[in-house]
């Protein structure tokens, strides 16, 4: 998953984030990676080449690239819009972003599929890094936030989710990145950018990135149950989405307890309702359980 924010970046001059910087033409968007980036790049190019061929319109189109460089540099087309992040997401705009979505996940045929790496940020790796975090995050966090660590840290322990997706549930193509910011609104459609993390996954776990994204629900919450709602998901990837998107909240839950309070990047109390939020997702499993009892 990537934790950095990419709003406004079609819209602005320029702007700066940790591996690239972008500059905006009035018809073009040159994003220049930084020195050891070239992994990023490669997969940004792959992504745009990959959906221009079998989802033309969706995301930018590819233009010229030199992934060679020391400091490596993609030029896209740029898109019209407005991102979704912090809108109060109307019926219309739900129902494209479902559709931008899901035209992505399955855009990419099988063959062409079978060529792409895994993407980074897969719960393998996510888990590995909870277990690093949890010691030195736990004794500087709030009771409440203590409490919502060390249940999901008890359900991940139980859980043996630390393995790779089950083989009933397909792969696609997923952007790697669950930021609304990287969804744009022109009105009528939503097309997608931002493609650095992007690679081989599985819906539920892009829909999961979605869905728990803090920007997801920090400002103007996207309906967490409506969305995914609208993919006709097997049982097999229903039941992997809610252990994802318990995943997902458990590393949100870790990532906010960091959160500087002396240079904050989320209001004053995320990291509570975070936990709040964890909590209940933890407590779905035990509820259906209960009813099936």
């Amino acid at each position: 998953m990537s934790v950095g924010l990419l709003e406004r970046s079609h819209f602005m001059t320029s702007v700066a984030w940790s591996t690239h910087a972008i500059e905006l033409k009035p018809h073009s968007v040159i994003k220049r990676f930084r020195r050891g980036s070239r992994e990023e790049s490669e997969r940004e190019w792959r992504a745009l080449t990959l959906l221009f061929a079998y989802a033309p319109g969706l995301a930018p189109v590819p233009q010229s690239a030199d992934l060679a460089a020391e400091e490596p540099v993609v030029v896209m087309s740029r898109l019209p819009g407005e991102p979704l992040r912090g809108q109060l997401l109307s019926e219309q705009q739900l129902t494209a972003l479902a559709a931008a979505t899901n035209e992505m996940y399955a855009a990419v045929p099988s063959e062409a599929l079978a060529k792409i790496p895994v993407r980074p940020g897969r719960q393998h790796e996510l888990i590995a890094k909870i277990r690093a975090w949890a010691p030195r995050a736990r004794p500087r966090v709030s009771a409440e936030v203590g409490e919502a660590m060390d249940y999901g840290l008890d359900w991940l322990a139980r859980s043996g989710f630390d393995q790779v997706a089950p083989p009933d549930v397909p792969p696609v193509f997923g952007p790697g990145d669950g930021n609304l910011a990287n969804y744009l609104w022109d009105g009528s459609r939503v097309r997608v950018v931002d493609f650095e993390e992007s690679g081989l996954s599985d819906r539920p776990f892009e829909l999961a990135e979605i869905t728990e994204h803090v920007a997801s629900w920090v400002d103007r919450p996207l309906d967490a149950e409506m969305f995914p709602g609208q993919f006709d998901l097997s049982a097999a990837e229903r039941a992997r989405l809610l252990e994802c998107r318990r995943l997902l909240a458990l590393v949100w839950l870790f990532l906010l307890a960091f959160d500087d309070p002396q240079h904050p990047r989320n209001p004053p109390g995320t990291a509570e309702r975070q936990a709040a939020r964890l909590s209940r997702l933890l407590g779905q499993g035990r509820q259906a359980a209960r009813e099936e009892s």
